[in-house]
């Protein structure tokens, strides 16, 4: 891991609308914007590493796959089967 001590200068772009409210933010807070800019990121990153990534529940049923037609089908034929009576 990086030593959180050491620094490094980069150079980044930030549209003028967010770079003008950043830096009231930072100027109503008594804070530079550097130190506002270290304090979002450092919170984005640890909210990021906090989030559980998104997992499909199993929703399977015990048929016996997909209907006749359906598994070489394209996505209007699907379409067809599905609402087939309904009006769709």
């Amino acid at each position: 891991m990086h030593d959180i001590c050491s620094r490094m200068k980069t150079t980044i772009e930030i549209p003028d609308p967010l770079i003008r409210v950043a830096r009231q933010v930072a100027s109503d807070e008594g804070i530079t914007l550097k130190e506002l800019v270290e304090q979002g990121l450092r919170r984005l990153l640890a909210q990021r590493k906090k989030a559980v990534p998104f997992r499909l529940k199993k929703a399977a049923f015990g048929g016996k796959g997909l209907q006749a037609g359906v598994g070489d089908g394209s996505w209007e034929k699907i379409r067809e089967i599905v609402y087939e009576g309904h009006g769709g």
